[in-house]
């Protein structure tokens, strides 16, 4: 496809892939990425996909080729050298570590290459200090050498310097140097006889000689000595490391890996930086592209593109410049690019897995073009001819142009009879006429167009499905100031036939510009719909979030007066040990019911009359009304005269609904507590509150309404009287008065 790629730029796409490794292996592999079979082109979408969940950092990494070359012909490398290989076998091996960690499957089994070369880097580590100097305990021997160059070295200086004081008068400066890895003294020149010694050098001007002074020549001596023995045991240890790096048979595989990781990571970074999806391979023959556009241009406009049974050729027409061969490159580069393993240049992309892409891409628009480049233009034809059928997608330009009109058109509709027949899929862009005609006659080619702006004659390059396009040439001419007389001309010499294709084409062309706006107009009132519907949904979210939020807000508030109304009941059942704090205890309980209870409606003073029978909520009792004085009421509960609102008082006969609740039914103030219908622990708690109001009103004995049942409320309600030290004692309500279905409680004095 090596010649359908240069047609459809894709070196500049691999180019720009290039731009975003960060690695010699990574830049090399993209610019030679190429389509591959279908298992290699989705392996690298996967890990172009995965690359998104794991930066892959690479900076820093070396090509170890040209080193591991060197290697083998016996050379040994120097530190630098050994350093940097250190440092990207080091980088890779903690990449490998990184990927281990997480779960891209795709990038953990490339990360699987890399090898073990901690024994190479490690002895690296120990050897080699940061700026690639060898360390002084690289080994035994080196350690000694330097350990006996030091203190030499300053033996030399001591005595260098008491020379200095000795000569001075001689010396033409005084300062130490080294000439030749010699100590020495800058003499005079016409004073060298004063300072007995070796001449090693001299200033370019002579006034200046570098003498080694006899006394410390010994010393110089030994140093060279020792100096020799520190090179040739640097050089032994060099070549011990580069003999490490030598036989590590891992390091070829671990510089693919990183090659392989950084190219899925300039992948990413592309179809970040580009928009890019990751296209899907679908069924044989189906192209589908949505929102397709060209990456290398600015502000491309998208456009869907599908090719499929029904729609194997799609023919483009429309004027010059409308985008008609930018079109063709958008689909044959998407396709490239998926088979080479890249994301596509999409907003969703199902293409097949084709065997080749072949292309009739003229860009040349040389007036003078001769038959050479129509015989070229005939050769990639006939390649198509020859090798198109179902797995080979074809991108023709500017189809039956080149030759005589005639002639053009005929080649052009054999061309295509033949593709259609071969079962094809491609796109091809074409000006003639006829060629429109024939595709409005053949099943399996569509005409399309390049929408264009009739009023501004500038291209929206818009994609149309469904009708040919007009060529605009007399539109354009007279917009450009072509001479009137020579147009109208021109339209008189064109053939009826043409002149009715062409307003039928412009009436065409209208009609679905005015269908394209009422769709566009139904289209915004849907959005507007949905706005305004998604609008009221939230709206009435709110509104419930704040219900369900001052529901739990009262709930809350309840708790809080129930647990503090338990408490302080609590407390003042410890505290009421006296008769006085008994009743007190029991007034605060009966205020603490108030605070926590709804507020009975009001009932109009007019309804009660001494000696009407009244129910007292604040007592959970009945009993007859003895006068209303102020707002307040007497009532008369037995043998005890309380004190009310008059507005918390209701008629008995009212038939106001029963609490759920144990309800205290008093007849002739006959003490009687209901417990049927309750469940064990609300009945124990209506239980306990009737025995404390029953022991404070003085009356003995009451009766205990439980039902006969199953008998367990009836053992229940037993077994609590029992433990309870009110209780004197308690047995079974006569017969013909309940019988087992009732107790009969008599409380202590």
């Amino acid at each position: 496809m090596r010649d359908a790629a240069d047609a459809l730029d894709f070196p500049r796409v691999l180019a720009a892939l290039a731009e975003r490794t960060q690695t010699p292996m990574g830049r090399a592999r993209a610019l030679a990425l190429a389509p591959q079979d279908r298992a290699a082109a989705e392996r690298l979408h996967q890990r172009i996909a995965e690359a998104r969940f794991f930066s892959i950092r690479l900076g820093g990494a070396s090509d170890l080729s040209p080193l591991l070359t060197a290697l083998r012909q016996g050379e040994r490398l120097e530190s630098e050298a050994l350093l940097e290989a250190a440092r990207t076998l080091t980088l890779a091996m903690e990449v490998k570590a990184a990927l281990f960690e997480t779960d891209l499957a795709a990038l953990k089994e490339l990360a699987g290459k890399i090898g073990d070369h901690r024994p190479f880097t490690d002895a690296v580590a120990r050897a080699l200090d940061e700026h690639g100097e060898v360390k002084d305990d690289a080994s035994v021997r080196l350690k000694k050498i330097r350990a006996r160059l030091e203190p030499l070295r300053r033996r030399i200086q001591e005595r260098m310097h008491a020379l200095l004081d000795r000569y001075a008068e001689s010396l033409q400066d005084r300062y130490i140097t080294v000439r030749r890895d010699r100590y020495v003294l800058p003499v005079r020149a016409e004073r060298q006889h004063e300072v007995p010694g070796i001449v090693l050098d001299q200033s370019g001007s002579g006034a200046t000689l570098f003498i080694e002074p006899l006394t410390v020549v010994p010393l110089n001596n030994e140093l060279a000595k020792l100096r020799l023995e520190e090179e040739a045991e640097v050089r032994r240890i060099l070549a011990e490391l580069s003999s490490r790096l030598a036989q590590d048979p891992g390091v070829e595989d671990t510089l693919e890996a990183l090659g392989e990781l950084d190219l899925a990571e300039a992948g990413h970074r592309l179809a970040e930086d580009w928009n890019l999806v990751r296209p899907s391979f679908g069924q044989k023959g189906h192209y589908r592209l949505e929102g397709a556009f060209h990456p290398l241009i600015r502000d491309p406009i998208p456009n869907d593109i599908e090719l499929d049974d029904n729609r194997r050729i799609l023919l483009v027409s429309g004027p010059n410049m409308g985008g008609k061969t930018l079109l063709l490159k958008t689909l044959g580069l998407s396709q490239l690019m998926a088979q080479s393993g890249l994301f596509v240049p999409a907003k969703k992309a199902t293409l097949p897995f084709v065997r080749a892409v072949l292309v009739d891409i003229g860009d040349e628009q040389d007036v003078l073009a001769s038959l050479s480049t129509f015989a070229s233009h005939l050769q990639r034809l006939k390649r198509i001819v020859l090798e198109a059928d179902e797995e080979v997608l074809f991108l023709i330009d500017e189809l039956g142009t080149g030759t005589d009109p005639d002639e053009g058109t005929a080649l052009a509709e054999a061309l295509l009879e033949t593709l259609l027949h071969r079962g094809a899929r491609g796109i091809v862009t074409t000006h003639l006429t006829p060629l429109k005609v024939f595709a409005g006659e053949h099943q399996g080619i569509e005409n399309a167009s390049m929408a264009f702006d009739a009023e501004t004659l500038r291209p929206t390059y818009r994609l149309s499905v469904g009708t040919p396009g007009r060529s605009y040439a007399f539109a354009i001419a007279r917009r450009l100031g072509f001479p009137e007389a020579v147009l109208r001309r021109a339209e008189a010499l064109m053939g009826e036939g043409q002149r009715t294709l062409e307003a039928l084409l412009e009436r065409l062309e209208a009609e679905r510009e005015g269908l394209e706006a009422a769709r566009a107009e139904a289209e915004a009132a849907r959005r507007r719909a949905e706005a305004l519907e998604a609008k009221l949904a939230s709206e009435l979210a709110a509104i419930e979030t704040e219900r369900q939020k001052r529901l739990e807000e009262a709930r809350q508030q309840a708790d809080s007066l129930l647990l503090a109304a338990e408490r302080e009941i609590k407390r003042l059942k410890a505290q009421a040990k006296s008769p006085q704090a008994k009743k007190d205890a029991l007034k605060r309980v009966l205020e603490l019911r108030e605070q926590v209870r709804p507020q009975p409606k009001p009932t109009p003073f007019a309804e009660l009359k001494p000696g009407t029978l009244v129910e007292v909520p604040e007592y959970r009792a009945k009993g007859k009304l003895i006068r209303i004085s102020g707002g307040e009421a007497v009532v008369q509960l037995g043998a005890l005269k309380v004190t009310v609102p008059a507005a918390h008082l209701r008629p008995r006969d009212t038939g106001a609904p029963k609490p759920k609740e144990a309800v205290v039914v008093k007849s002739g103030f006959e003490p009687e507590l209901n417990v049927r219908g309750l469940s064990v622990e609300e009945a124990l708690l209506a239980l306990d509150e009737f025995l404390t109001e029953a022991r404070a009103l003085k009356e003995s004995p009451v009766r205990i309404l439980h039902g006969k049942g199953t008998g367990a409320l009836r053992t229940a309600i037993r077994q609590a009287l029992k433990r309870d030290k009110r209780v004197e004692r308690f047995h079974d309500a006569m017969p013909y008065e309940g019988g087992h279905g009732v107790t009969v409680v008599h409380l202590k004095r």
